[in-house]
């Protein structure tokens, strides 16, 4: 039986939603206020022109839900696609997740994160993965407690500005 088949039949919480054109400019405000919380916020340099491109060009490279209160976006998250090559199949995974501080505790974390659920079990995704700050103990604790369990015998690398582009010189 696939995944499809055992997709959960009630929408998500009417308060999320997939990020819409008039939502990018309150979108990249979460994303620098997620810099900020990180305590890397000079790293954050993200454009609603480059948010425009990513999510609404005819070939997308990224998704996203938002939460909405009373008119007012204050919260999103922003994902795409990877893939599974043990398993065969794509997955989500969540680059960002971010609900303003004034309405964390209200649901809306979750809410998020089970849209992204729904998108995996109705379109066949294998998995559903992200990273967190080893620092992060509130945000370790809630995923904790959704059944997330973390990967600790791995360890992410990145090659970024210099690094990258030396390595990319050859």
């Amino acid at each position: 039986m696939s995944t499809t088949e055992n997709a959960p039949s009630q929408p998500t919480d009417p308060r999320i939603r997939r990020v819409e054109l008039s939502d990018l400019a309150a979108v990249v405000g979460l994303v620098h206020a997620l810099a900020e919380y990180e305590k890397e916020p000079a790293q954050c340099t993200l454009t609603e022109e480059q948010l425009t491109t990513a999510l609404f060009s005819e070939t997308p490279a990224l998704f996203g839900h938002v939460a909405v209160v009373e008119g007012t976006v204050v919260g999103c998250a922003l994902w795409f696609l990877n893939f599974s090559t043990w398993r065969g199949v794509h997955g989500v995974y969540l680059e960002d997740l971010f609900v303003l501080p004034s309405h964390r505790g209200s649901g809306l974390g979750k809410a998020l994160l089970r849209a992204l659920a729904l998108e995996c079990a109705t379109h066949d995704y294998g998995r559903l993965e992200w990273a967190v700050l080893n620092w992060n103990s509130p945000s370790i604790a809630f995923y904790r407690s959704l059944g997330a369990i973390p990967l600790e015998e791995w360890t992410t690398f990145r090659l970024d500005d210099a690094a990258l582009l030396t390595l990319a010189a050859g």
